[in-house]
């Protein structure tokens, strides 16, 4: 394949990553006009509604993502994913009634929740083994870009509440066109969806079932996930998944108010702060992409946790003896840093790469599912765990994850980097 070609569709796909990106953060920036808006300001039950329907939608796209890709291809997949998107982002900032806006919300999960899964894995079965890792990591890359654009979008639309206009302004349409903004880079995803072309894995699938079929031949005591043969990597699969939520490094982006105002910083310099770690987030991740490749994804995972979990407990140390200021911004941004060069593209790449093909679109959708369990269990869990032992003991019970990850993926991760499908397929399944 042509190399520019290659490049892009990989991008084509990994718009996905942006969409996702994008219209997860989006939400936050217009929360307090569409509350006041739809009259929730003083509901917590509503208020959760609105920020939940889309995370129950990304559970349902990433759970019928597999099957459906293995059925009709990785493309039609991509393409619904653009749609979903587009529905979404229209549809959420123009309906006027409360229970139509979550609709649109929970389409647009169900977008997230397919793109998350399939973007990654069309990637990695377009891409030589020799530069699969870097090209996987373009969506982990689009995902931060998506996250940062929803940021300033945000910060753009949104007026000075302060001044009744600018107020008037920010109720009418400023949280509408958050969400609007978002129809131009879907449109143009699913524009550019049409010309891109079936995963060539699918491709030869395709073919064998066809030949398969013809000569009467069934195979599909092979191609269930949950056999003997595919435990031991269905397992590794999941728990890379749910880790990389349950790293604790997302709290960071989630509950950054909390966490910086208990390191004793007003609003301003919080949200400075903020900004520091989006653009520590979106740097290290471009580190990633060379990195990968020439360090490996096993030495990048136990640099990850490991690292991690140096920070985590230097952290929490901190906290007990109410250390403030800078020292508390670069251990933040140091853990930011570190997820962004390692976890975090590292377990697409890997979740791309240590399935068979003929089953890697369901165990993909699989483990997709699972990351976002484990995304929700962690951001529901942060409040109460805060509130029950304190920011130290909080993030030393993320230290104690990270610590026994390094031991887990130390016995059982394995080195992926440049090895062909078949190679992979004879290390991993019994």
């Amino acid at each position: 394949m042509n190399r520019s070609f290659l490049y892009f569709i990989c991008m084509v796909s990994a718009m996905g990553g942006l969409l996702f990106g994008y219209d997860w953060v989006v939400i936050g920036g217009a929360k307090p006009f569409y509350e006041l808006f739809f009259g929730i300001s003083e509901s917590p039950v509503l208020q959760g509604v609105a920020m939940t329907t889309a995370l129950i939608g990304c559970l349902i796209g990433a759970m019928v993502a597999g099957a459906l890709a293995d059925r009709y291809g990785r493309k039609p997949l991509l393409t619904l994913s653009a749609v979903l998107f587009t529905v979404s982002a229209i549809g959420t900032g123009l309906f006027n009634d409360f229970t139509l806006f979550n609709v649109a919300r929970f389409i647009g999960g169900i977008g997230i929740g397919v793109a998350s899964a399939l973007a990654p894995m069309y990637i990695a079965e377009v891409s030589p083994a020799e530069i699969r890792g870097r090209m996987v990591s373009l969506n982990q890359m689009t995902i931060v870009l998506g996250i940062l654009a929803a940021q300033i979008v945000n910060m753009l639309l949104a007026r000075d509440t302060s001044v009744a206009e600018s107020q008037a302004w920010n109720l009418a349409w400023g949280w509408r066109w958050m969400f609007w903004a978002e129809t131009l880079p879907a449109a143009l995803f699913l524009i550019m969806s049409f010309f891109i072309p079936e995963s060539p894995v699918f491709q030869k699938m395709k073919n064998e079932r066809m030949k398969s079929e013809k000569y009467n031949v069934s195979s599909d005591k092979t191609h269930s996930l949950f056999t003997r043969q595919y435990r031991r990597v269905l397992w590794l699969g999941l728990i890379i998944a749910v880790f990389q939520q349950w790293c604790g490094t997302n709290v960071i982006f989630n509950y950054a108010q909390e966490i910086f105002v208990g390191a004793g910083f007003d609003v301003d310099g919080m949200f400075i702060n903020i900004v520091i770690t989006g653009i520590a987030n979106v740097i290290f991740t471009f580190v990633a992409l060379y990195t990968i490749e020439r360090w490996g994804r096993r030495t990048l995972m136990l640099l990850g946790a490991g690292g991690l979990g140096l920070i985590y407990l230097t952290l929490g140390t901190c906290y007990l003896f109410e250390v403030k200021g800078v020292m508390m911004v670069i251990l933040v941004v140091a853990a930011i840093s570190v997820y962004a060069m390692t976890l975090g593209p590292v377990t697409w790449t890997l979740l791309a790469e240590i399935f068979p093909n003929r089953i890697r679109g369901v165990a993909m959708a699989t483990c997709t599912f699972a990351l976002w369990v484990g995304c929700c269990t962690l951001t529901f869990s942060f409040p109460t765990m805060n509130a029950a032992l304190g920011s130290s003991g909080s993030f030393w019970i993320y230290s104690l994850i990270c610590f026994s990850a390094f031991l887990f993926l130390f016995r059982r991760c394995p080195e992926t980097k440049g090895k062909s499908w078949e190679q992979l397929e004879q290390e991993l399944v019994i």
